[in-house]
């Protein structure tokens, strides 16, 4: 079980990487930024709720 938790983080890693070096030949890197710092936040709001 183990390793199909890894292969996953992997991928998800994977994933990120390659959404960041699309934003960079796009040249949006600033709205990427911005929705991830505002993902984060969100998820640190629900998690108060939902303890």
């Amino acid at each position: 079980m183990k390793s199909t938790a890894s292969f996953r983080s992997f991928l998800y890693r994977l994933a990120r990487l390659l959404g960041d070096f699309n934003a960079v030949k796009r040249g949006r890197v600033g709205r990427r930024i911005g929705r991830r710092i505002a993902g984060r936040a969100t998820g640190r709001v629900l998690r108060r709720f939902f303890r």
